[in-house]
């Protein structure tokens, strides 16, 4: 299977090794942590062969991707239905090989709606399964825990507060600690990092996160450049980034800044240090606001769905927060804008706050520090790929 970005391998190699794993990671921030934990788990080994799902970071690691990760990176149900044939050819082409060819194991990162379907192909092909990056259980459908229990041989959960969740159910669990701590490594203050990316250090620096999906392209990047168009007119000397995630492609996003009165950098590298150089940041809720939080540059968080995914969300969801950072501090540290109060205004409004109240902004500093206290020590990645050996051992010791 191929991708129109040319992400996945045209003629992969051949998959017939001993000691092979596959690995699915459906989104952008899978194949960050998938690419580390590959990583690490050929260190330890070498012989081992991966190939799944995943982005170019994956693919940078040593994994054959037979599917790219930005092909079926969709979120909600009017998404999911889109994408639906796309999303389908590629969970039968991993069916087809888990039940034909079995590997010696399954790694599953996060992805919920697709890996725990193919987590029930692969237990009845008898291939041992390890889930990294547990599905939010503690925030919706929480019976997903008894398919995890009927299937998984082990989870790897990054927050301590999931392992009493998958105990009570009799899953095999282990913390391993939050993968991001070993990521974010950010060594240049803001004025070293902003000139690293051409950016006037003695102008302040507000950063553009649109997102890793086009889904939140198309429904978050417009009201994102019309609040930054706002805050520009208030703001004449404000500079503006945007980062471009690996599942993305610049003439996705051309489009909206060529209608719109902002002309950002657009960087696809070192994202912390783009952090860094920000002195506020308009994010879309996900993985990269904990990134934000753990670099401690002040945000603002704003979400959009489809209506009918937003009316769904709302009666199933069990959380007050949908910012990580909030949820790990367990209270409202950055303001979260979701749905119709994601607008121009509101967000401007906000990002003009942390601008220009001093003592607003480092309240928000204070209360950013203190998350990464709450996610244990790094050596997440580490403690998988022992972890993944131990199951391919395991299998073998009973050969």
């Amino acid at each position: 299977m191929t991708s129109r970005h040319g992400g996945a391998d045209v003629n992969p190699p051949d998959i017939s090794r001993r000691r092979r794993i596959m690995i699915v990671a459906g989104e952008a921030s899978g194949d960050i942590y998938g690419a580390d934990l590959v990583h690490k788990a050929l260190s330890l080994d070498s012989g081992l062969h991966f190939f799944g799902i995943g982005g170019s970071r994956m693919r940078e690691a040593g994994v054959t991707t037979l599917v790219d990760s930005a092909d079926i990176a969709v979120m909600g149900l009017v998404e999911v239905f889109k994408h639906f044939g796309v999303i389908s050819a590629a969970f039968l082409t991993l069916k087809k090989i888990l039940l034909e060819d079995p590997p010696e194991l399954l790694i599953l990162i996060d992805y919920p709606g697709f890996n725990l379907r193919l987590a029930t192909v692969a237990k009845k092909a008898g291939v041992k399964i390890l889930y990294y990056i547990s599905p939010k259980v503690w925030a919706w459908k929480a019976g997903r825990v008894r398919k995890i229990a009927a299937t998984v041989n082990r989870m790897a959960v990054i927050f301590p507060f999931e392992v009493p969740i998958y105990e009570k159910a009799g899953v095999p669990v282990s913390f391993v600690g939050h993968p991001m701590l070993d990521l974010v490594n950010v060594e240049m203050n803001r004025v070293e990092a902003a000139a690293s990316f051409g950016l006037d250090p003695s102008r302040k620096t507000v950063g553009l996160f649109p997102g890793s999906r086009r889904s939140e392209i198309e429904r978050i990047l417009p009201a994102i450049l019309a609040a930054a168009d706002r805050l520009h007119k208030s703001f004449p000397d404000l500079q503006f980034v945007l980062p471009l995630a690996s599942t993305l492609c610049e003439e996705e996003i051309l489009p909206y800044l060529n209608s719109s009165g902002i002309t950002p950098i657009i960087t696809t590298e070192r994202i912390h240090d783009l952090i860094r150089a920000c002195d506020a940041i308009i994010s879309v809720s996900g993985t990269v606001t904990l990134e934000i939080a753990l670099v401690g540059t002040p945000m603002v968080i704003i979400y959009k769905l489809a209506p009918l995914t937003y009316q769904v969300a709302r009666r199933v969801v069990k959380i007050k927060h949908i910012g990580l950072c909030n949820i790990v501090a367990d209270r409202s540290i950055v303001k979260e804008l979701i749905q119709d109060q994601a607008n121009p205004e509101a967000i401007a409004a906000e990002i003009t706050m942390i601008l220009s109240n001093e003592t607003y902004r480092a309240t928000m500093n204070t209360d950013l520090a203190s998350i990464c206290e709450k996610l244990g020590g790094g050596g997440a990645a580490l403690r998988t790929a022992s972890l993944a050996l131990d199951l391919i051992n395991e299998k073998q010791d009973r050969v």
